[in-house]
């Protein structure tokens, strides 16, 4: 990365980040015209979801020093909102927990928060607020390595737009990854072409794994014969790996060829792609063929795999 080039990120955050908290309303002396902080807010936010901390552990789940938050939470006490009692296991300690009144001022605090997203959604197409989720759930996932697409994903078939979406991500993540150069994308988009042109409903099929809005997850299954269809371009986002993603889209396309009344489905790979081979292997396939060649850039080894249906 060239430092002109980090520079201009730098630059792009930081405007996103002074668009956003004027968008959002928490540059104002009141959060959502409340008696609150931004930080006020948020260390009753937590008080109201976590069970009964210490200052101590309040503060290292915040990251907010101690000596601000201890003038917080002093003040929180003269108001009413919070009360301290000592700790079973060790009486030094006191652990926190909100009032009645406590609980009432965050109630009308959160009504107003989710009113204040609600008026940001509401004026936008199904599909705008579908990614405008999907992008922030990329911040919190990039940022925040601890953040991950959980077990709950959706199959469906692919619609508009997707396959765009497919010859993108094979291009950007087989370079990431692999080392692959343009070329590979180019034969990606030639089979995602050949495939809407020549499509055959009741023969072909292309799934998309979906999360929360956020395409995680692609195959399809084409015509090769009468009696052989292909397996082709299965792709799992790294962050939605290890849900079983993967292997689920590959029996969806098992079924489909048993349905379609194929004898054979095959397959190319290559031997760098190690984990994309042990779900074939797992899944019944086995190799019949492998020849080096050096294509997109790289030296390689292309295989094809093979399952008999029964």
């Amino acid at each position: 990365m060239t430092q002109p080039s980090f520079d201009h990120r730098v630059a792009e955050l930081r405007r996103f980040n002074r668009f956003y908290t004027q968008k959002i309303g928490v540059l104002e002396e009141g959060l959502l015209d409340s008696p609150f902080s931004l930080t006020e807010a948020r260390v009753l936010f937590e008080l109201a979801s976590a069970k009964q901390p210490t200052a101590a552990q309040l503060g290292k789940e915040l990251g907010i020093d101690l000596g601000y938050l201890s003038r917080i939470l002093r003040g929180f006490e003269r108001r009413g909102l919070i009360c301290r009692t000592p700790s079973p296991s060790d009486r030094r300690l006191g652990l926190l927990s909100l009032t009645a009144s406590g609980r009432s001022a965050f109630a009308e605090l959160d009504l107003r928060s989710q009113a204040a997203i609600a008026v940001l959604l509401r004026d936008l197409h199904d599909e705008d607020q579908s990614r405008l989720v999907a992008a922030a759930r990329t911040i919190e996932r990039v940022l925040d390595g601890r953040a991950s697409v959980g077990p709950g994903y959706l199959l469906r078939p692919h619609r508009a737009g997707d396959l765009g979406w497919v010859v993108s991500r094979h291009g950007a993540l087989y370079a990431q990854e692999y080392g692959l150069n343009v070329e590979f994308e180019a034969l990606v988009a030639e089979i995602a072409a050949k495939f809407l042109r020549n499509f055959k409903p009741q023969r072909e099929f292309c799934w998309i794994a979906e999360t929360e809005g956020e395409n995680v997850g692609s195959v399809m299954l084409v015509e090769d014969t009468d009696a052989v269809a292909k397996l082709r371009l299965l792709l799992v986002e790294p962050h939605a790996r290890g849900h079983g993603i993967g292997s689920r889209l590959v029996q969806e396309c098992l079924r489909f060829a048993r349905e379609a009344r194929y004898q054979r489905v095959s397959l190319w790979t290559n031997s760098v792609l190690l984990a994309a081979r042990r779900l074939y292997e797992k899944s019944g396939f086995r190799m019949v063929d492998a020849q080096p060649h050096h294509s997109f850039g790289q030296d390689l080894v292309g295989e094809t795999w093979e399952l008999v249906l029964s």
